[in-house]
């Protein structure tokens, strides 16, 4: 069976970078059968993370065909993936799309990441579109089964990884101002 994910508007307070608190509503997903139980779900993860008083706003279904997260990423896209099908009744190419939610640091990555993704896909498709998701955090469904405790950690591991810190690197490029420069 498929995962069903919800999104969840969740409202709070939150302390910013100055120190002043502001009222801020952000998207999660969790994997849930029902709206009933992605409200639970979503008020069981957000109690480890918010000490305060917080009021989920919304749920709806999400789109996403798959969750893929990869290692050192923190940002989550939203890949518009188009698979290509020949009708042979009609004679015509047909498009589904499909939308697969990848963690990357930027669009390239993603798009990068995406590909990865697909790999395995048998029939052609395009990636027609890439765009950030507002996605905060994703929380898959655990029933307790040994197999899906490593999946779920595995998961989880991906997830919390933060990408490495760039290093600096030293330009020796070397640049001739037009007014020194000697013609002969």
């Amino acid at each position: 069976m498929s995962a069903m994910w919800y999104e969840c508007k969740v409202k709070y307070r939150k302390v910013d970078e100055i120190g002043t608190q502001k009222v801020t509503t952000e998207p999660y997903l969790v994997d849930a059968l029902s709206y009933t139980e992605a409200e639970s779900r979503i008020n069981e993860e957000m109690k480890a993370y918010i000490s305060e008083e917080f009021k989920i706003t919304n749920i709806k279904v999400a789109n996403y065909a798959e969750i893929h997260p990869f290692e050192n990423a923190d940002r989550w896209f939203k890949s518009k993936v188009s698979l290509m099908a020949y009708d042979e009744e009609s004679g015509k190419e047909r498009k589904t799309n499909m939308y697969v939610l990848v963690q990357a640091n930027d669009v390239k990555e993603a798009y990068d990441n995406t590909i990865e993704v697909m790999k395995g896909t048998m029939g052609d498709y395009t990636i027609p579109a890439i765009s950030e998701s507002p996605i905060v955090d994703v929380f898959p469904y655990f029933s307790g089964d040994e197999d899906e405790l490593e999946q779920l950690e595995k998961f989880n591991a991906l997830k919390a990884s933060k990408p490495e810190k760039a290093t600096e690197i030293e330009d020796h490029m070397e640049f001739v101002d037009e007014e020194e420069e000697v013609v002969s």
